[in-house]
């Protein structure tokens, strides 16, 4: 089934290489001229419709029915080298399935997540705030990816889930292979790994974590269901959550309107959150389904089979729903529909209490390099600063917690 003529032929990017990973939103801009679904190559031979139309992107996350996250079909196709199966390719998780099968491991998902008290998230993110900025506070500089976003998120969700240390450090490793598409096999295999450790040890002696309210729903997960819902909780709740921290951080240390109005009062953190929501994403293409059928959205045919993916930093800023974003939390970047990310709260409570701790201890904090001399990672489905470095007056360690 041909595209519609609507799109060209010379219109297909790789979203895997270093030009759009470090300015994607000029690749966006490039893509419009050929209407809102644009033919992509997610890595060399593997094609895919980039959604990059607001309006169309909603109804695709609301048609399940035609629009289904199930690839097992797609992943039956695929070249047996293909690097993003380990990423794309079939789960027994609320990600990855459909109908019947996705409401039921989303209820697993959404009924562990109802126990988490937001206070003890709270007590969570403090601790690991105060160790990690006390670790690098009398040197006067840093990387907040290394030295604080990252082990934040790792540490808080660690603690959530139940991990312990080592199981969560080979599962955040695998992890990180499989959402690069460097080792992404070998990845997973030490992911899974990591987690069938974790549930073994949970179902012989259950504790106060997410893992063990799992294994408590009454749907009855097996091995590998339990396995499949832990990696997404875990995977959703680390790497995202790190970049929406960085992200924001970035804006807020060189937008000086954000940066003023929040010092004064004006403005909270969740409104800078949400402007970065808008704007950059940390999960910028995502949401990825595949249509049973050729499918005609407009006057283009989607082929049977094949990824669509909704580029959710696109979407965001399309001009066609331009205008004043103070207070506007329309933006896409949790999803929209039956797949909505259902742990909002968690993730903002992570990410809202991260930002302001630091800004508190560190309040002249400041970028180290020019913000166009800054790497960002490699990844076609992510907005990822590859380091943070920053400067600011050296100090005492300080209580925080």
């Amino acid at each position: 089934m041909a595209y519609g003529s609507s799109v060209s032929a010379d219109s297909h990017v790789r979203l895997d290489v270093p030009a759009f990973a470090a300015d994607p939103h000029r690749v966006y801009a490039g893509m419009r001229r050929h209407g809102p679904l644009v033919p992509v190559e997610l890595s060399p031979g593997v094609p895919a419709t980039l959604v990059i139309g607001y309006q169309v992107a909603v109804e695709i996350l609301n048609d399940e029915q035609h629009f289904p996250a199930d690839s097992r079909r797609w992943e039956k196709n695929a070249s047996p080298d293909c690097p993003l199966v380990p990423m794309l390719g079939y789960r027994q998780n609320a990600l990855r399935t459909a109908g019947a099968e996705h409401k039921r491991y989303r209820r697993t998902i959404i009924a562990a997540l109802e126990t988490v008290d937001l206070h003890r998230v709270h007590d969570a993110v403090a601790r690991a705030a105060e160790a990690l900025i006390n670790s690098f506070c009398e040197r006067g500089t840093a990387d907040l990816r290394t030295d604080y976003a990252f082990p934040l998120t790792f540490r808080v969700l660690s603690e959530l889930m139940g991990f312990p240390e080592d199981a969560a450090a080979a599962a955040y490793q695998g992890m990180a292979a499989m959402l690069e598409g460097v080792g992404a096999e070998e990845g997973q295999q030490r992911f899974v790994e990591a987690l069938i450790e974790v549930v073994q040890q949970k179902q012989a002696a259950p504790g106060d974590d997410l893992t063990s309210e799992l294994l408590r729903h009454p749907d009855g997960l097996d091995l590998m269901e339990m396995v499949n819902q832990a990696a997404l909780l875990f995977s959703m709740g680390t790497e995202p959550a790190c970049n929406l921290i960085l992200n924001a951080l970035l804006l807020l240390m060189t937008d000086e309107q954000y940066a003023g109005e929040i010092l004064s009062g004006t403005m909270d953190t969740r409104d800078a959150i949400d402007a970065v929501l808008f704007e950059d994403p940390p999960l910028a293409n995502w949401c990825v389904s595949y249509p049973r059928q050729p499918q005609l959205v407009g006057d283009v045919w989607l082929p049977a089979d094949q990824p669509v993916v909704v580029s959710l930093a696109a979407c965001n800023n399309d001009p066609v729903v331009g205008g004043d974003r103070r207070g506007n939390r329309s933006h896409l970047a949790w999803g929209a529909g039956p797949h909505a990310c259902p742990a909002q709260p968690l993730a903002l409570t992570i990410a809202s209490q991260g930002i302001d701790l630091l800004l508190d201890a560190l309040p002249d904090i400041r970028p180290q390099i020019p913000v166009r001399q800054l790497d960002w990672r490699l990844g076609q489905f992510h907005r990822a600063l590859a380091a943070l470095p920053v400067r600011f007056p050296a100090c005492p360690p300080m209580r925080l917690a």
